[in-house]
């Protein structure tokens, strides 16, 4: 059984979301303030955190920093109740794996949480262990190192990066990629798949704007290439 934390202070919408997780077969708990739910995070082990921006004690932002920066790669959903391009593009270079917009339907919440539980699921098939350049991802593991320091990628940078090298040096197309990584049950807009690609840049690049590894292909999608 997974095991979600929920994070949000509105005691309406919390109440929603645990009585429909429950009823999908999740096991719940939760928190009404940013610091507890940072402790219950370190401290208990969850498959996913839905988490609220607007929080009491400690913003969603900052718990979602702590987290990503004390190395915990579980998926983190992200709840705003703002639609303002900027906010959705800080949770996402803080660590954030999605985010919905309240107010949301139940359905789509659920199919959002089933998608990002289902990625952490994947088999990884051949690839266990890849290098490229000073870059070691162990998929097993779920670790990864460049120059050997550990850099923190999330459940869904895992996924998306594991999706490129095992098609390296050939070109796949955002739609591909979304139906691979996010799956096909999610509405999520290709712009989407261009932002994680950017912050997944910023971690294992060592000039993201000009990029060595993962490399655009105009209007089409991107290509990894290893070099060697």
């Amino acid at each position: 059984m997974e095991k979600i934390l929920i994070i949000e202070d509105e005691e309406s919408i919390l109440m929603a979301l645990e009585d429909n997780l429950k009823l999908e077969g999740y096991e719940v708990s939760s928190a009404m303030d940013g610091l507890k739910g940072l402790s219950m995070a370190k401290e208990q082990r969850f498959d996913l955190i839905i988490l609220d921006i607007m929080l009491p004690e400690m913003d969603g932002f900052e718990v979602c920093r702590q987290l990503r920066q004390a190395g915990i790669t579980m998926p983190i959903l992200m709840l705003t109740a703002k639609s303002q391009e900027v906010e959705k593009i800080l949770g996402l270079e803080l660590g954030a794996d999605d985010y919905v917009t309240k107010p949301f339907s139940p359905r789509e919440l659920l199919a959002r949480v089933k998608a990002l539980l289902r990625r952490i699921k994947l088999p990884q098939k051949e690839i266990h262990i890849f290098k490229f350049g000073d870059v070691e991802i162990d998929f097993k593991k779920y670790e990864a190192r460049k120059k050997r320091k550990l850099i923190n990628l999330t459940a869904l940078e895992f996924s998306l990066i594991h999706f490129l090298i095992k098609y390296k040096d050939q070109v796949v197309q955002r739609n591909s990629i979304l139906d691979e990584v996010w799956g096909n049950d999610v509405f999520v807009q290709p712009r989407t798949v261009d932002k994680h690609i950017s912050e997944l840049r910023k971690k294992i690049e060592d000039d993201p704007p000009n990029p060595k590894y993962i490399i655009g292909v105009r209007n089409i999608g991107y290509k990894f290439v290893s070099g060697e």
